[in-house]
């Protein structure tokens, strides 16, 4: 009896402060791979440990969890911006920064659950002011984890949503979820469980699935850096786009769909200001600069910025983007080959190329509109397909190809993945160009596929060679017996392999 008289001490290594302090100078030194292993190895560990003082627990958690901060930048650096990563190291870094986002999210949670479950618990009190932090941290975890999952085109579990709604409301009914405070020592600038919420469905309202990783980085700070222009409330306004039911964990549902009857749960978002604060710095960048005040992690030109806000003023706006034609359910196949290569082979009509069936693929297609179609593919073709890829398209029965590009790039369960393809010709035609210069390299030909459908008059749409659009070089070929004598206009878009360019053509003018 005299014994229960004196608390005891946690039977755990980091329960001593200063074995503590040398855990983390150490972590503050080693790789940034090792350090990540190593703080979740210390998570683990902590989860079985008893008699730790719920403020004391939290303590360690917190400086775990900050000393792991400058590693998890690092290794997201490493899978964003490293040129040519071997696909097994990319998926090491993905699994490992994943693992590690879903695991905090889940400790803080917890955290906050033994205060609630037990609390006359043994340092409850004194973790009562560090509530607003761990529901705060718990969020920002969790939208960094559906960042990391939308890296790789998701699929969302609806665990997700559900968490980020139940913390929300438990943190609005403590008091604290308009509390603003700084979520870690190293970064700048003041957020709230309420505004990481808001941040999540502005995430998801973006449309990320027709961005490449980087780009969906990029679109990430850029709406933490437009976060307080949105507006995000119970009541539903002339502007509100979207809403959401936090109490049921919902994914957030465009108005079009109303929500029905009044709920306690029940919250919409709107784009508030951000358009014009959105057009303001599209201005600026288009003029080639970078306001030094917006934190993008790093320094990026403008061509690499300005395409990701222009889709952001796309999709924020009050109207946003619907589909131009009706879908309609089907289900067929389609011959598939991928890249300019191979398109200009099918294209040209060869014999050799149309009869080969070494590239092909066969993928069913679900839904069929004008402007393109949903592919669903059962082996994942992440290591051959990414969003932008130029694809060659035979329907099954029919003796056309088409050409086209994927638009949208989605992960489902069981390894299958969803393609949105845009069809970007039912009549395409390979050539070969001249560029318009004397000398050898003028005996030299351009390999194109011309897009003969869908072009302005006087102008003509062509898919070159990556880095063969040149705004200064005049092209010409002929087709039928006519000379077409090209002048460039404008690079449309660029992908992996190719390069779509306007030009003017005078010849098909009429």
């Amino acid at each position: 009896m005299i014994l229960n008289l004196f608390p005891r001490r946690p039977d755990h290594l980091l329960a001593d402060a200063k074995e503590l302090k040398r855990v983390l100078a150490d972590l503050h030194v080693a790789k940034a791979g090792n350090a990540v292993d190593e703080v979740m190895n210390w998570f683990e560990s902590l989860k079985d440990t008893k008699d730790f003082r719920l403020d004391h627990y939290f303590d360690i958690l917190r400086q775990l969890d900050e000393a792991a901060q400058p590693h998890l930048r690092r290794l997201a650096r490493d899978y964003l911006q490293t040129v040519g990563l071997p696909r097994a190291e990319e998926q090491r870094l993905w699994t490992k920064t994943c693992a590690y986002w879903r695991e905090i999210a889940s400790l803080y949670s917890a955290s906050v659950e033994r205060s609630q479950r037990d609390p006359k618990g043994k340092g409850v009190d004194l973790f009562k002011t560090s509530l607003a932090l761990a529901d705060t941290r718990a969020q920002a975890a969790r939208n960094v984890h559906l960042k990391w999952l939308a890296y790789r085109y998701g699929p969302i579990d609806d665990s997700l949503w559900m968490a980020l709604g139940q913390t929300y409301l438990a943190a609005e009914n403590a008091g604290h979820a308009q509390k603003l405070l700084q979520l870690y020592p190293t970064l700048r600038g003041m957020t709230s469980v309420a505004q990481q919420y808001l941040r999540a469905i502005v995430f998801f309202a973006s449309s990320m699935d027709s961005l490449l990783p980087l780009q969906i980085e990029l679109a990430d700070r850029l709406i933490a850096h437009f976060l307080p222009c949105f507006v995000f409330s119970a009541d539903c306004r002339r502007d509100s786009v979207y809403w959401v039911d936090a109490a049921s964990g919902s994914v957030p549902v465009r108005l079009a769909r109303h929500p029905g009857s009044t709920r306690p749960g029940l919250r919409f978002y709107s784009p508030g200001t951000v358009l014009a604060a959105l057009e303001e710095l599209i201005h600026v960048v288009e003029h080639g600069e970078i306001p030094p005040d917006l934190n993008l992690g790093g320094d990026y030109p403008p061509n690499v910025l300005l395409p990701v806000l222009r889709h952001l003023r796309v999709h924020w706006s009050v109207h946003p983007p619907q589909r131009l034609f009706q879908r309609h359910a089907v289900k067929t196949r389609v011959t598939v080959r991928h890249g300019f290569s191979a398109g200009h082979a099918v294209f040209g009509r060869t014999a050799s190329a149309l009869e080969s069936n070494l590239a092909n693929e066969v993928w069913l297609v679900e839904n069929v509109s004008r402007g393109g179609f949903r592919a669903c593919v059962a082996d994942n073709p992440a290591d051959r397909i990414t969003l932008g890829t130029l694809l060659s398209l035979q329907p099954e029965g029919g003796d056309n190809w088409l050409l086209g590009v994927v638009r949208r790039f989605n992960r489902l369960a069981g390894g299958r993945v969803n393609l949105g393809i845009q069809l970007l010709s039912r009549q395409a035609q390979s050539i070969d160009l001249r560029p318009r210069r004397s000398g050898f390299s003028a005996a030299i030909g351009v390999p194109g596929i011309w897009l003969r459908d869908g072009g302005t008059p006087g102008q003509v749409r062509i898919v070159l060679p990556r880095g063969d659009f040149n705004v200064r070089e005049t092209l010409e070929f002929a087709d039928a017996g006519q000379r077409h004598v090209l002048t460039p206009a404008e690079l449309e878009e660029s992908g992996a392999d190719y390069d779509i360019g306007r030009f003017h053509d005078p010849s098909s003018a009429a």
